[in-house]
């Protein structure tokens, strides 16, 4: 009996155990609930439409749930047939035994959808620019989709949750910019959408590792993460839209590996109302090159191509700022590679640059004749403001060495000077201290220190300047400095000025310089309102550091210097006065000289130089030209009467030059005159000489033309100095 009994319980069990092998693997096929099924989907969505033929009612054991399954529906949503594998449908046990069947649950597992389907789909989708991204920017591709559908107990829609992947999608970015080969892997609901494993590539961009998660409720907020690998180089087809990004057209090569944080948030109709990206990687290498090489004044070097290896990024942008920071190594021009750190923070109209750069180019700051040498690394730091025009520089910093270059609180707008704070230099050459100041701005200026090399302000002060620069600065100015280094080893101790500066130039000047040896410099400027003239006159017992950029003068040597000038706006009438000087190796003398068969003043020239008893030039400046309305010099061997003008671009001379024998013969001649400068005595002389000097700057042609009388003029002239000389 027990045996008889433990033999029904195992058949009961092992028919059970078939039963849910079989009902849960095969199932049992119905008909009953096929109206149903078809209703209670229609009854959510009318757009839906639901065909199928047979139901088979299984088991599922892992949820230990009843569901019904049909193979091979006919889905339609909107008359779009959408190509799906099954349907199930989950029972309530309990509602099936009181004749009341309640749907717990749907799943709908969907075939490929191609991107045209979806495209058709789409236009019940929201926001309507997803809808207008995938008709407009999805190019080909398929979707794989499994969808449950929940109910509550009423067998009414409650909740669903959908999982899927894409395949091999194509999108159309931009005009040139496709993304291809594009998967990922989603999951959905009512409040979110996730998206994981996103990955994609175009001809010079490969995403990967992405993810996305959107929160569709209360609002819309969307991140994202995902890392870009960038590799570009000029050789790929040409890429537009890189044209409209500043800066990117200089574009040669790049690569790069980067990570992506992507924050967004949307309002009630979609529009974006608060963003925040995030990016943070490395440049392994990145090159930027112009056609037309950048000029900057004080560098020997142009820029035209600028490479970067090695070099950590981070960007943030958001709608109050974008914050761009690198750090690594740069080179110019394919030379050594060196340190760099670049910070740029931008809110609404203002610009805020953080720069620290070695820098080993060769730099010439020729106001205060200091030059950093090739090779040698200098560091230079920046703290620079940009607001619309105006750029606020809080601090530069250069070293080299022992030289050291600061300016703090220096403002501009545009090119033109506002104000500074200070300005510290010290720097040396050949180990020797060239320069030691300090210029301070505030109610007045005031420029202190032991040392100052002045050796190239000539050179500055012969160059053109853009006059309007400071048109800004309107202060007194007080110059105090121990030793001023001039040209030609000169020195000047003791320097002190006091002045005026009116619209960014000197108006009133009192000045005094010792060269030593009881030889001095005065400067002085007197500013005439009423006329609104200046009057500058300048005193030197040495001439030479004066007038060392002025090739004229070349070869002048010894002498003292008065010069006097009348300055009107745009215009000045000079005078030059120079004193028992000479002439020795000067280039246009001794050629002149030479052409005209001078031999022996042409020696002398070449060796003892020619000696003048005075020099005096009467000149007129009218913007870039000089006219040059007489330069009388006057000598025991040699007297000379020119006239001309000078511009930019070419140097104009006319003259007279007599021997000081044939001069002193046709004077002696003259009645009264001749007997009261030149005795009787003189013997015979040569000729004079008429000569021009013209063209370009290095390039000047010089032709004579031996003459047998001299003009009356020129005889006065020389009478006349003469009688001022006795």
């Amino acid at each position: 009996m027990r045996k008889a009994f433990s033999i029904f319980i195992f058949i009961i069990i092992a028919s059970l155990i078939l039963f849910i092998f079989f009902i849960s693997t095969f199932g049992i096929e119905t008909t009953r609930f096929n109206n149903f099924i078809s209703q209670k989907i229609s009854q959510n969505n009318n757009d839906i439409n639901l065909k199928f033929t047979t139901i088979k009612f299984k088991l599922d054991v892992k949820d230990i749930s009843l569901f019904l399954e049909t193979i091979d529906p006919k889905i339609k949503y909107r008359n779009i047939l959408f190509p799906s594998k099954n349907i199930k449908v989950y029972i309530d046990i309990l509602s099936l035994i009181k004749s009341e069947p309640s749907i717990k649950k749907i799943n709908i597992s969907l075939d490929k959808i191609d991107v045209k389907q979806l495209k058709k789909l789409s236009i019940a989708f929201k926001p309507s620019n997803l809808t207008s991204f995938i008709n407009n920017k999805i190019v080909q591709g398929h979707l794989l989709l499994d969808v449950d559908l929940y109910f509550d107990n009423k067998n009414k829609f409650k909740d669903f949750i959908a999982r899927g992947s894409a395949n091999d999608l194509k999108t159309k970015i931009t005009k040139d910019l496709k993304l291809e080969k594009t998967d990922f892997s989603f999951f959905a609901d009512k409040s979110d959408i996730l998206i994981k494993n996103f990955s994609g590539e175009s001809k010079f961009l490969q995403i990967k590792e992405g993810d996305l998660k959107l929160k569709l409720s209360p609002v819309l907020n969307l991140q994202s993460n995902f890392k870009t690998i960038l590799k570009f180089d000029n050789n790929l087809e040409k890429i537009d839209f890189l044209n409209d990004i500043k800066y990117a057209k200089y574009l040669k090569n790049l690569n790069a590996e980067l990570n992506n944080n992507l924050s967004l948030q949307f309002d009630k109709t979609y529009k974006v109302m608060n963003y925040d990206y995030k990016v943070n990687g490395k440049i392994l290498k990145a090159v930027l090159e112009r056609s037309n090489p950048i000029e900057i004044k004080f560098l020997e070097n142009q820029m035209s191509k600028l490479s970067l290896v090695d070099t950590s990024i981070k960007i943030q942008i958001d709608p109050n700022k974008r914050n761009t920071n690198f750090s690594g190594k740069y080179s110019i021009n394919d030379d050594k590679f060196l340190n760099i750190n670049f910070e740029n923070v931008i809110k609404k109209d203002s610009s805020n640059f953080l720069i620290d750069v070695d820098y080993d180019k060769l730099l010439n700051l020729n106001f205060i004749n200091y030059k950093k040498e090739e090779d040698k690394i200098a560091n230079i730091s920046v703290d620079l403001n940009k607001r619309k025009n105006d750029y606020s520089i809080k601090k530069i910093i250069f070293t080299e060495g022992k030289n050291k270059i600061s300016i703090e609180g220096l403002k501009l707008n545009r090119d033109k000077f506002l104000s500074l704070d200070k300005i510290l230099v010290k720097t040396y050459k050949n180990d020797l201290k060239n320069n030691d100041f300090l210029i301070s701005y505030g109610k007045n200026i005031k420029i202190k220190g032991n040392q100052f090399d002045a050796s190239n302000l000539p050179k500055i002060f012969n160059e053109t300047n853009e006059e309007d620069r400071y048109l800004n600065i309107n202060k007194e100015i007080v110059i105090e400095l121990s030793n001023i280094i001039i040209p030609l080893s000169e020195k000047l101790k003791n320097f002190k000025l006091i002045g005026t500066i009116t619209a960014g130039k000197f108006s009133k000047i009192s000045s005094k310089g010792d060269f030593g040896n009881n030889n001095f410099l005065d400067v002085t400027m007197k500013n005439d309102k009423e006329n609104k003239k200046k009057y500058l006159e300048i005193y030197s017992d040495i001439t030479k550091p004066l007038l060392s950029e002025f090739k004229f003068f070349k070869g002048l040597t010894g002498g003292k210097l008065l010069y006097s000038s009348i300055i009107d706006k745009n215009s000045s009438s000079s005078k030059l006065k120079i004193e028992n000087f000479k002439v020795i190796n000067a280039p246009g003398m001794v050629k002149l000289l030479s052409l005209a068969d001078l031999g022996g003043l042409a020696d002398l020239a070449e060796g003892e130089g020619i000696s003048f008893e005075v020099l005096d030039i009467t000149m007129e400046k009218n913007g870039d030209v000089l006219k040059l309305n007489e330069i009388l010099a006057l000598g025991p061997s040699i007297s000379v009467l020119m006239d001309g003008y000078q511009d930019k671009n070419v140097t104009s001379l006319r003259g007279t030059l007599v021997p000081a024998k044939t001069l002193n013969k046709m004077i002696s001649k003259i009645p009264v005159i001749g007997e009261i400068v030149i005795p009787k005595e003189v013997g015979e002389g040569l000729f004079g000489i008429s000569f021009k000097m013209k063209g370009p700057p290095g390039e000047i042609k010089t032709t004579i033309n031996p003459i047998r009388t001299i003009t009356p003029r020129f005889i006065q002239k020389i009478v006349d100095r003469k009688k001022n000389i006795k």
